[in-house]
């Protein structure tokens, strides 16, 4: 943003403290952007005046405020996310005749926000609305494996934190690492029976252009009846359109990335 570089780094704490789960320290946002310290401080004084910034004195630390909450509530209430996916749902279901659904990473579970069905495919448990543990489900690994490694441990610390649907799928903290490496070698997710016996899904994730996962596209078919070719044919589709919403919202890339989403030994 060379015209306007003040609200460029302004944006860039914002963005930087909605990535962590605890206040952070003027000095910690300074090295962490990069920027003086005398100009984040600066820019942490305008944010606090104008709500989007709170300062903790106690512990010296800053945290978002509650203008920060207000405009993540309305952007809920407009939900353009949903509305620039749904489009490309919908012909990911005409492409492919199988059932189709887009989801949000919220905290350590999916929830789908969007779903398409295809004429005579199998009913799904993943309705609008409807929660699941994200290291089970397709679009959850997506979305887990373009996280940076300390949020993926934060969610996943220890194997109390697993739960299983069918008695299949990672249940510790090694397993999850082996599962994210497979699907960034990839370049997409998949899950056999995790969330549903006998169904299948192949999931991408959408990314920002801090390379964040945002959202993720998955489709979700009998896994009998498809062959290894066509699942990597149904994946290539989640792929393309998960490129095509991360270029609508600013991405560079819309497929998971080769990071490194390490967890401790499970």
């Amino acid at each position: 943003m060379p015209n306007a570089p003040a609200a460029g780094q302004a944006l860039a704490v914002l963005g930087l403290l909605s990535r962590h789960t605890q206040p952070l320290p003027a000095a910690s946002i300074a090295r962490q952007l990069g920027l003086a310290r005398s100009s984040t401080y600066h820019l942490l004084a305008v944010l606090q005046e104008h709500g989007f910034v709170v300062h903790l004195r106690e512990e010296r630390r800053y945290g978002l405020g509650i203008a920060a909450f207000e405009l993540g509530s309305a952007y809920s209430r407009q939900t353009p996310l949903q509305r620039l996916a749904r489009p490309l749902l919908t012909r990911l279901v005409d492409e492919t005749r199988h059932n189709a659904h887009f989801a949000v990473l919220h905290g350590s579970d999916v929830l789908y926000l969007v779903e398409e069905r295809a004429p005579r495919r199998p009913s799904l448990v993943t309705d609008v609305g409807v929660r699941l543990p994200a290291h089970l489900a397709a679009s959850g690994l997506a979305m887990l494996a373009a996280l940076p490694t300390a949020q993926v441990r934060a969610l996943y610390p220890s194997r109390a934190t697993f739960v299983q649907r069918h008695g299949v799928g990672p249940a510790t903290p090694g397993q999850l690492r082996s599962v994210l490496t497979a699907t960034r070698t990839r370049g997409y997710a998949v899950e056999h029976g995790t969330v549903t016996p006998d169904l299948a899904s192949v999931a991408s994730a959408v990314l920002d252009h801090g390379g964040h996962p945002v959202a993720a596209f998955a489709l979700t078919y009998e896994d009998e009846r498809v062959d290894p070719s066509t699942e990597a044919e149904l994946a290539h589709a989640t792929m393309t359109s998960a490129l095509a919403l991360s270029r609508r919202i600013g991405g560079v890339r819309g497929v998971t990335p080769a990071r490194s989403a390490h967890l401790p030994p499970g």
